[in-house]
C-alpha cells in the first residue's frame, strides 16, 4: 500500500484567468471576427446562389452550397467559443469548454460532407458538360476570393493555437481556394471551349479539401478521447516533474484538453520527504512552470510518501 501525503489546501495549482467571464476580451475579439465573417459570407452566398441559377453553373451552385455550410460552421464555432466562457455549474463541473472541441469535430465533418456534395456535382459536370456563362462565373467567383480570403485572415492568428478557430479558418480558406479554382476553370473554358474543365477543377479542389481537413478531424477525435494535445510532449513533462528536488518517482500522469485552448494535468509524485507542502509556493511554482513551458493551465498534484512494492523492495 502507499500512503498519501496530500494535506487539505495543498497540491493544486490552477490558472483562474480562463472561463466564466462573458466579458472576456479574447471572446470579444473573436465575436467581432465571427460577426464580420458570418454577415459577409451570408450576403455573398445569396448573391452567388442567384448568379449560379442565372448562369446555369453547377460548380458555382456547388460553391454557394459550400459557402452556406461555411456560415453554419462559423455559427457553431462562435457558439462554442461563447459557451467556453460560461461558468461551471453543479451538473457541468468543468463548464462548457469541451463544446469547442465538439464544434471543431462538427466543422471537420461538415467540410467532409460538403466535399462529397461538390465531388458529386463535379463528376456530373465532367461526364455531362453543358454550356455555361463563363464571364459571370469568373466575376462572381472572383468576388468570392476576396470575401473568403479576407474573412479567413480574421481567424489566421488564433488558428495556430485553437482547434476551434482552425476549423473556422479552414472553412473560409478552402472556400477561397474553391473560388480560385472556379475562376481558373472559367478562364480555360472561355479560351478553349473545353466544358469538362469545370468538373475536373471541382474534383481536384475536393481532393485538396479532404487532405487538409483530415488533420482537423484527427486532432478533434484525439481531443474528444482525451489524448495528450499535439503541442505537448508528455515525456518532457514527465522528465520535468521527475527532476523536481525530492521527487523519487512520477506516476498516474494524465494530460488532456479541457477545451481547444486549455489543458489539464494530474500526477502523483512519490516523495519520501514532502518538501512541497512546507510552503504553498512550492506547488504554485510548479504550476507556473508547467504553464510557461508546456501551456498547461490546470494542474493537480498528489504527493505520496511511498510507492507500491511492485517497483521496489519494501517491508
Amino acid at each position: 500500500m502507499h500512503s498519501h501525503a496530500h494535506p487539505q489546501g495543498h497540491g493544486h495549482h490552477h490558472d483562474h484567468s480562463h472561463g466564466g467571464h462573458d466579458h472576456n476580451p479574447d471572446f470579444r475579439n473573436a465575436s467581432f471576427s465571427f460577426v464580420v465573417a458570418v454577415v459577409a459570407n451570408l450576403a455573398y452566398t445569396a448573391v452567388e446562389g442567384g448568379y449560379a441559377l442565372w448562369a446555369d453553373s453547377a460548380s458555382l451552385l456547388a460553391d454557394a452550397g459550400h459557402n452556406l455550410s461555411d456560415v453554419l460552421g462559423l455559427l457553431l464555432a462562435w457558439g462554442a467559443a461563447y459557451l467556453a466562457t460560461r461558468s461551471s455549474s453543479d451538473h457541468y463541473s468543468f463548464g462548457y469548454r469541451k463544446t469547442t472541441i465538439l464544434a471543431a469535430l462538427t466543422n471537420a465533418i461538415i467540410l467532409i460532407c460538403a466535399s462529397g456534395f461538390i465531388a458529386y456535382e463535379s463528376l456530373e459536370k465532367l461526364l455531362n458538360p453543358t454550356p455555361v456563362s463563363e464571364v459571370a462565373i469568373m466575376v462572381v467567383a472572383g468576388i468570392g476570393i476576396v470575401v473568403n480570403a479576407g474573412t479567413a485572415m480574421l481567424f489566421m492568428r488564433d488558428s495556430k493555437t485553437d482547434l476551434n478557430m482552425r476549423g473556422a479558418y479552414l472553412h473560409l480558406a478552402y472556400d477561397a481556394l474553391i473560388s480560385v479554382g472556379v475562376v481558373i476553370s472559367g478562364a480555360l473554358m472561355l479560351m478553349t471551349g473545353w466544358l469538362w474543365v469545370d468538373g475536373l477543377a471541382g474534383l481536384l479542389i475536393v481532393i485538396v479539401i479532404v487532405l487538409g481537413t483530415w488533420s482537423l478531424l484527427k486532432d478533434s477525435v484525439d481531443l474528444i478521447l482525451d489524448a495528450v494535445p499535439q503541442h505537448i510532449d508528455r515525456q518532457a513533462v514527465h522528465d520535468y516533474l521527475a527532476a523536481i528536488d525530492g521527487v523519487r518517482e512520477v506516476h498516474d500522469l494524465h494530460i488532456w484538453a479541457m477545451s481547444t485552448q486549455e489543458t489539464s494535468l494530474t500526477a502523483h509524485l512519490v516523495m519520501p520527504e514532502n518538501t512541497l507542502w512546507e510552503v504553498e509556493e512550492g506547488y504554485n511554482r510548479i504550476g507556473e512552470a508547467l504553464k510557461k513551458k508546456f501551456s498547461i493551465h490546470h494542474v493537480t498534484l498528489q504527493v505520496e510518501r511511498d510507492f507500491t512494492c511492485a517497483t521496489q523492495d519494501c517491508d
